[in-house]
């Protein structure tokens, strides 16, 4: 086997077939309409994508549907389009002018445990929130092509001003409001922007976070900082700089409501979303307009199936590219309600998410699994006091969902009666690239399954070989999709060599993967988290499956540190479920868990009992964190995006 083979020796025979009522009433029905559409656009992807763009609205019709000049790709040149536009008017064109919106509850709760804060806004509303603020952007000086850095809580504000960015072309840079000031220095300073939009506050289980505070700190920092609207959301005390800082209601309230969307060319700048590395600075993640645009509204139409009467809710973060692509831009588009919620999933208490399925009748559920594996901690107790019988599809995004916590979610949550959509994507991609469509697509849990329309993707190994079916190896996507990031801001020479160097003239994801005898892809964890044991070359997700296929495990993380017998040797960190006993008796049962399930070269030489295992607040696991800590016994990179230092603050159990 070639150096870049990844050893796959995790079976599933599982299979589950779409609901037979589900699929009468799907955009696609059927397995060989699926076939066929996919052929269509892998064999002419221009004339394809040519006929999913006549469903948004254009200005004026493109001259040419791709430009591609690898890596660099222009898609519908010539074009010109507006994705506020296509959000807004082009729903209300479409009668859903009164239809709601946006339906977004605050975290306090009253005594009774019902929210304290709930505002719906329906596309009308909407539009003209967006208009005012987006008067009220030009008069403090914003003109297009001006970065506008947004760093707020989840309040439907936070839609209306990147809507309004997009209406009058001033790329929006979103930061996620739980990190730092010199995080949010690093942003401004790359993206060199003058203008910030943040909050007082936002609550976090009951907790005000500091939002103005971490701007004031920031701009300490820098002098780019020309102005800063303040949306006054917690009450709690805040400094304001005269001739510098302004509330969002004096900004933006005795606007105008009337605000032509600007005609924009095809491949204008609509955001920039930073991701930091474990090393060296945020990198901006550069995507435009018109591709981003047709691309999030037909991922968001096939792969949740939207209909206009569908209520649908995105757990994640709009700091994160999946708050940009499926709770804003992709079902905004789609003309759905779209429920948004400011809070912690575990507060006041653990049913706070299967609360506002009942309390608003959800029908679509997109979350991560590593929220699954949490509620599967907690037992079957708290869903089980709420109806949840709204539900149609469920969906798992952040990173691979393991089998036992896709039957947890399918069995608990879905009842059985929801197909589910295991989506794998990234921020660069702007949309998700392999996921069942749930009308056709029979499901394997811990499989992605197939790729979306337009996609290409291949297991390669370090040569660029495709790698036979059940062999790991290197996940490559071989064209360019209309959703592609267009670039690094600013650092041409590091997008060519992070994303195109390794296979020359394809994407390179970073992941490992593996195709099966059926065409299902299944995603095998980070190329850097691959662990080399004796030669053996083994993904980290099968071995974490396995670790939480066993019935007192609720969750795992497993990395490798350096070894003197074996190059390298697995620790495994597990959270156990409620009254479990924490003993060596427990570590050997795991042992020969994964040794049964996986093989003998998967056995971890060392199982460290966590209460939690560390996470960012958008659900991923920082292994890196972990890896620190098996190999040196301490953490001394950067935790700033961490939910919960404490959860690696604490000592192992054997030391």
């Amino acid at each position: 086997m070639s150096e870049s083979g990844i050893e796959s020796m995790a079976k599933s025979s599982l299979k589950f077939d779409p609901p037979v009522q589900f699929a009468s009433t799907a955009h696609v029905k059927s397995m060989a309409e699926y076939e066929k559409l996919y052929a269509e656009s892998i064999a002419d992807p221009e004339a394809f994508w040519a006929g999913r763009a006549a469903e948004s609205h254009f200005f004026r019709k493109w001259d040419r549907v791709l430009e591609w000049n690898a890596p660099f790709a222009r898609w519908f040149v010539g074009a010109q389009t507006n994705v506020s536009y296509n959000c807004l008017e082009h729903q209300i064109a479409r009668g859903r002018g009164d239809h709601t919106a946006i339906l977004w509850e605050g975290e306090p709760a009253k005594s009774d445990g019902s929210p304290r804060d709930v505002v719906r806004l329906t596309y009308r509303q909407l539009l003209v929130e967006v208009c005012r603020c987006a008067n009220g952007l030009r008069k403090l000086g914003v003109q297009k092509g001006d970065r506008v850095t947004l760093y707020m809580p989840m309040v439907p504000e936070l839609v209306i001003a990147m809507l309004a960015c997009a209406r009058i072309g001033a790329p929006h840079s979103v930061i996620f409001g739980g990190f730092p000031a010199q995080a949010i220095v690093d942003r401004l300073q790359d993206a060199k922007s003058h203008y910030v939009i943040t909050a007082d506050g936002g609550w976090r289980r009951g907790i005000i976070v500091p939002l103005k505070a971490n701007v004031d700190q920031a701009c300490q920092m820098t002098d780019l900082v020309k102005k800063v609207v303040v949306l006054k959301r917690c009450g709690n005390d805040v400094t304001m700089t005269a001739g510098r800082d302004v509330w969002w209601n004096e900004a933006f309230a005795d606007c105008s409501d009337q605000c032509a969307a600007e005609q924009l060319d095809s491949e204008h700048m609509l955001f920039l979303l930073y991701t930091s590395g474990s090393t060296g600075k945020p990198k901006g993640i550069l995507h435009t307009t018109a591709g981003y645009m047709v691309y999030t509204a037909q991922t968001a139409k096939y792969i949740f199936d939207l209909k206009p009467d569908d209520v649908y809710w995105c757990t994640a973060d709009i700091g994160w590219i999946t708050g940009h692509s499926y709770i804003v831009y992709g079902p905004l588009q789609n003309g759905v309600t779209v429920v948004m919620y400011e809070g912690a999933p575990n507060f006041p208490e653990w049913d706070r998410f299967w609360a506002i399925i009942e309390r608003y009748k959800v029908t679509k559920f997109y979350t991560a699994p590593t929220a699954i594996r949490a509620f599967m901690k907690q037992g079957t107790g708290w869903p089980e006091k709420h109806d949840l019988s709204s539900l149609r599809l469920m969906g798992t995004v952040g990173e691979p969902i393991n089998p036992a916590a896709w039957m947890w979610y399918h069995e608990t949550i879905g009842k059985k009666k929801c197909p589910i959509v295991d989506t794998w994507w990234q921020t660069e991609t702007g949309g998700i690239l392999i996921a069942p469509l749930p009308g056709v697509t029979p499901t394997k849990p811990g499989s992605a399954t197939r790729p979306f329309f337009g996609i290409e993707p291949a297991v390669v190994d370090k040569d660029g070989n495709d790698q036979p079916r059940n062999v790991g190896g290197l996940l490559i996507i071989r064209k360019p999709w209309p959703g592609i990031l267009r670039g690094i801001y600013g650092d041409d020479a590091r997008f060519k060599q992070q994303y195109w160097s390794q296979i020359e003239g394809h994407y390179f994801t970073g992941d490992g993967a593996r195709c099966d005898e059926d065409g299902y892809f299944w995603i095998m964890g980070r190329v850097d988290d691959v662990i080399k044991v004796s030669g053996h070359r083994l993904g980290t997700a099968e071995i974490e499956s396995a670790l939480v296929s066993h019935p007192k495990v609720a969750e795992a993380a497993v990395v490798g540190y350096p070894d003197d017998m074996t190059g390298e040797a697995i620790a495994a960190f597990v959270t156990l479920k409620g009254g479990v006993k924490v003993d060596d008796m427990m570590k050997e049962e795991l042992k020969r868990h994964v040794v049964g399930q996986v093989g003998s070269i998967a056995r971890p030489k060392e199982i460290r009992f966590a209460d939690a295992l560390p996470k960012t607040r958008s659900g991923k696991i920082m292994r890196r964190l972990l890896r620190e800590l098996a190999t040196k016994g301490r953490v001394d990179g950067d935790t700033t995006t961490l939910e919960d230092f404490s959860t690696i603050s604490q000592p192992a159990d054997d030391e």
